[in-house]
C-alpha cells in the first residue's frame, strides 16, 4: 500500500469513507471530518488538535465536531472531539472507537476499520446530540489530505 496521504486509499475506499460520514452524520446533528497526512513530525495528538482548528472543526454550533487524524506513514491516529461533547459524555466515550480502529488497522483494514469507527461515532453521537428537523451540514464531508490550510478555505 502506498504511503502518500491522498492516494493511501483507493477512489473506491475514498467514496465508501464519504458515505460512511454522511450516513452518520444522518443520526446526529454532529459534523465528522477526515484529515489524513502522508507524515507526522511531534506528537499525534497535538498535531490532531492543530489542525481540528485550522480546518475549522470549532465552528459548528453546539460545539460537537468530530476529527479522524491519520498519519499514514507513522501509522498513528487520533480522534479529537470539540468542546460540546466532551462536556457531556463520559470519559471512555472514544475509548471503544479507538480500540475498535485499533484493532483494524493492526490487520491492515485501514478502509474498513475508518468506516466502521465513523459509523460507531454517528451513533454514539446521536444519542447525545440527535439530528433535529431542519439540521444542517455545518462544515464539508470531504476528506482533507496533507495541506489543512488549502481544507479550511472551503
Amino acid at each position: 500500500m502506498e504511503t502518500k496521504a491522498s492516494t493511501f486509499f483507493s477512489p473506491e475506499e475514498q467514496s465508501e469513507i464519504l458515505s460512511a460520514i454522511r450516513k452518520a452524520e444522518k443520526k446526529t446533528s454532529g459534523e465528522i471530518r477526515v484529515h489524513i497526512e502522508t507524515s507526522l513530525e511531534g506528537e499525534v495528538l497535538d498535531r490532531a488538535a492543530w489542525v481540528f482548528r485550522v480546518i475549522g472543526m470549532q465552528r459548528t454550533e453546539l460545539h460537537n465536531g468530530v476529527l479522524f487524524y491519520l498519519a499514514v506513514r507513522d501509522r498513528k491516529f487520533a480522534i479529537i472531539g470539540d468542546s460540546g461533547i466532551n462536556a457531556v459524555v463520559p470519559d471512555d466515550f472514544w475509548d471503544n472507537i479507538r480500540d475498535h480502529l485499533a484493532e483494524r488497522f493492526s490487520k491492515e483494514q485501514f478502509a474498513e476499520g475508518l468506516t466502521e469507527a465513523i459509523m460507531l461515532a454517528g451513533e454514539q453521537l446521536g444519542a447525545h446530540f440527535p439530528r433535529a428537523v431542519g439540521d444542517i451540514n455545518e462544515l464539508p464531508d470531504d476528506i482533507s489530505f496533507d495541506d489543512p490550510f488549502k481544507f479550511s478555505e472551503k
